[in-house]
Parts: structure tokens; C-alpha cells; sequence
């Protein structure tokens, strides 16, 4: 019989965004989410977790309670701010070296697993990995062969360096966690990723927090009347929400707001004034609402005040956004890529569109739109599909995954001095 021992504290790497961050604008999204939610979770089920990530501000403390039994680490690594994404690359031995430090100032055995959550977060596991001689958990988040196969028109393809750092992590790594088959079927199928070493565990959402209440309008200074259309998430190419605004001209009902919540990040930093720009050529200025970032309830409050949610993504590896905004009663127009096709149920919580033409999401809005009774059954399906995703679950399905690579682990090791033995 198999003794499966829980891991009693892991060493969560996320070099470039913290959990303690914003979600929806600079390099902080659904990664971020995931982070926190999973690890004050796993705390609860008895897993000390400590979350390296890079310090960027200098008044940053150096070790910060999150919630109980989960620690963030900040490294230093570069200069605290102005550092892009494409630019950390050259920081990873630096922030290696802080993460290695940090664990040298304790007895050894300090970690049982590192869990690192992107590709260069993953290229600092695999080092810890052989210094410590525990198993390394990779989570991709996004891939860059799948990204650069789905790119937006006009935005920057992943770069080289990128795909082989990602073809290195997933060959050294002792357990790969996708969100869900697709993104296991693309780690198999585009990095050779060995099926055996693949698992799918699927993110979750706080059905606490997202459930469907009271939509207040005037809490968030939205219009008070009209249909409202939200996006939600971080302003760049990738997440198309152009394709939103773009769709107006062609909606039927002129009655229609488009809220764009979020900030701008990644190449959307190149030109973060284009969405109101291309408002303004289109003449529906009037018609699009911009909101920074929303946390915690005032999240939900947007989520329960628009009638419809639109994810018109190029790619997701999943989309909390669907989750969260359909937990709240509220139907999702989403795009028929990547993890939105199983966020998002087909015809029973919302309506998947193929492609990113703006006539093809006027139609699929306005038809929701001019149909209440349809909306409202949606609606229905909405809760009931996101009730059965759960952060619970996700930390329960990730601690299945903890054991199984810590077994093989010490299998591993038994076998090589065994055969040192001989």
C-alpha cells in the first residue's frame, strides 16, 4: 500500500507578479488570484506555504503574513521599479540567489515541494529543485507557442527565449498541473510534455464572495439605465476588448454601455490611451465607460450590474473572469478558445463565439440583449455551472498532485542508492 505524505511546507515561486498586487492592470490577473486563493487554502488543510516573488519598491518588508500559515517572501532582484516582464530573464540568477539564501538560513529540509507558477518562475524551481532535492510542481498559466499561434493583429509574438526557457521547465519538471485538458493536451501535443507527468486541476472561484445579490448601479457611478456590457481584465491586445467597442456601431439597441474595467499591461503599455481613441473615430465615446481595477465586493457589485459579461479573449488558459461573473447570476459572452470553453458552458450559462469579427459579437450581444426570459435562464444556468467550481477543490485536487510527486520522489531516490548500493 502507497503511504501518500502531505507536504508540510511548500516554497511557492512567482517571480514576476505578487499575489499581494492588484488583479486586472501591470503583470497582475488571474495568476495572481489563483496564488492567493489556493495558498491560504492549503494553509487550512494543515501546508505551511512561503510565496517567493520580486520586491518592487524599496519599502517593501521583506517577509509579509498574507493570511495564517502562508508567508510572502519579497527578493530583491533588479531595480525595483521600471523593470519590464521581457527584462526579468536577466534577474533570475539574482532572484535564485535570494530564494537559495533565504532557505540556507534554516535547518535543512526547510521545503518538501516547490510549486512555481510561470515559465520564469519555473526556470528558478528547476535549480531549487537540485539544490534541495525535493520535487518541483510546474503551473504554465500561459504558453508561449499557444499564445503566438492565437495572436492578436498588431501585438508582439513570445519570443524565443521565452519558448525554449518553457521547453526546459516542462522537461525538468516532476509534476505539471494544467487548468484544464486543453492546456494538458497542448503541453503534450506542442512540448512533449510525457502524459504520465500531467495533471489536470481545475482553478475555482469564492462562491462566498460571487454569488448573485442586489445589483447597485450607483455604488460604482454606472448609468443608471440602459443595458451595460462588462469587460473585465487587463487592457491589451490579447484580451481584445477593441473587439467590444468595435462591435457598437453594429448593435441594434443604441441604448448600451460598454464598461471597460481594468488597467493597461503587457504590449497594452505601448499605446494605453487606444481604446478611447478608437471610441472616439468609431463616434461611441458616449457609449464606453472606463473603470480602474475593482477588488472584493465592488468586483462582485459590477459583475451582478451588467447584463452581460463579454470575454472576447484571443486566448485563455481559463478565465476567472467567467467564473467569478457567472457565480453572480450574470451570463457570459466569451470567445470559443482555449480554457473559456469550459468556463463557460455552451447554450447553458452563456454563448461561446468563434472568432473576433464585431459584427459577429454585435449579433451574439444583441440577441441576448432583446431576450430577458433567455438572459434570466441563462442566469440560472450561470450559478449552477460555477457551483461546481470551487477553491476548495482546486487545493484539494493540488495536494493530490503534492503527494503523488513526493512519492515518486522518494522512490526515486531509493532506486538511485540502491543501485549505488550495488
Amino acid at each position: 500500500m502507497v503511504d501518500w505524505p502531505t507536504p508540510r511546507r511548500i516554497a511557492t515561486l512567482s517571480v514576476h507578479t505578487s499575489p499581494l498586487e492588484q488583479p486586472g492592470t501591470g503583470d497582475a490577473g488571474g495568476m495572481n488570484v489563483y496564488i492567493v486563493e489556493v495558498s491560504k487554502r492549503l494553509a487550512r488543510l494543515g501546508v505551511e506555504v512561503e510565496i517567493f516573488t520580486r520586491a518592487t519598491r524599496s519599502d517593501l518588508p521583506s517577509v509579509v503574513e498574507m493570511a495564517p500559515g502562508v508567508t510572502v517572501r519579497h527578493v530583491t532582484a533588479g531595480p525595483f521599479e521600471g523593470l519590464a516582464k521581457e527584462d526579468l530573464p536577466s534577474q533570475l540568477c539574482a532572484f535564485a540567489n535570494g530564494v537559495l539564501r533565504a532557505e540556507a538560513a534554516h535547518p535543512p529540509g526547510r521545503y518538501d515541494l516547490i510549486h512555481s507558477h510561470y515559465w520564469l518562475s519555473g526556470q528558478v524551481g528547476w535549480l531549487a529543485r537540485e539544490r534541495w532535492g525535493v520535487p518541483h510542481v510546474h503551473t504554465a498559466h500561459t504558453l508561449a507557442k499557444v499564445k503566438n499561434r492565437w495572436l492578436a493583429a498588431g501585438d508582439r509574438p513570445e519570443p524565443k527565449a521565452r519558448v525554449i526557457g518553457e521547453e526546459q521547465v516542462i522537461a525538468e519538471s516532476d509534476r505539471l498541473v494544467a487548468n484544464t485538458r486543453f492546456e494538458a493536451q497542448d503541453l503534450v501535443a506542442c512540448y512533449d510534455a510525457p502524459p504520465a507527468r500531467t495533471a489536470v486541476v481545475q482553478p475555482g472561484v469564492d462562491l462566498d464572495r460571487f454569488r448573485p445579490g442586489h445589483s447597485d448601479r450607483a455604488r460604482l457611478g454606472l448609468p443608471a439605465s440602459g443595458r451595460i456590457v462588462a469587460f473585465v481584465g487587463r487592457i491589451q491586445p490579447l484580451k481584445a476588448p477593441d473587439v467590444l467597442i468595435a462591435a457598437l456601431p453594429f448593435m441594434t439597441d443604441p441604448d448600451v454601455t460598454v464598461v471597460i474595467c481594468g488597467g493597461p499591461s503587457g504590449s497594452g503599455l505601448d499605446r494605453p490611451t487606444a481604446l478611447i481613441e478608437l471610441a472616439a473615430s468609431l463616434g461611441v465615446a458616449d457609449r464606453v465607460l472606463f473603470l480602474p481595477p475593482q477588488t472584493g465586493d465592488d468586483l462582485a457589485c459590477l459583475y451582478r450590474a451588467a447584463d452581460l459579461v463579454a470575454i472576447p479573449s484571443y486566448n485563455e488558459s481559463f478565465g476567472l473572469v467567467a467564473l467569478e461573473a457567472q457565480a453572480c447570476g450574470t451570463p457570459v459572452v466569451a470567445a470559443a478558445v482555449g480554457g473559456l470553453v469550459t468556463a463557460v458552458r455552451d447554450g447553458v450559462s452563456g454563448v461561446l463565439v468563434d472568432g473576433h469579427d464585431p459584427r459577429a459579437w454585435a449579433r451574439a450581444l444583441d440577441e441576448l440583449l432583446a431576450a430577458p426570459r433567455l438572459r434570466e435562464a441563462l442566469g440560472e444556468g450561470a450559478v449552477a455551472h460555477a457551483t461546481g467550481f470551487s477553491w476548495d477543490r482546486t487545493a484539494e485536487g493540488l495536494l493530490r498532485v503534492y503527494r503523488e510527486a513526493v512519492v515518486q520522489h522518494r522512490d526515486m531516490i531509493a532506486a538511485r542508492l540502491e543501485a549505488y548500493a550495488w
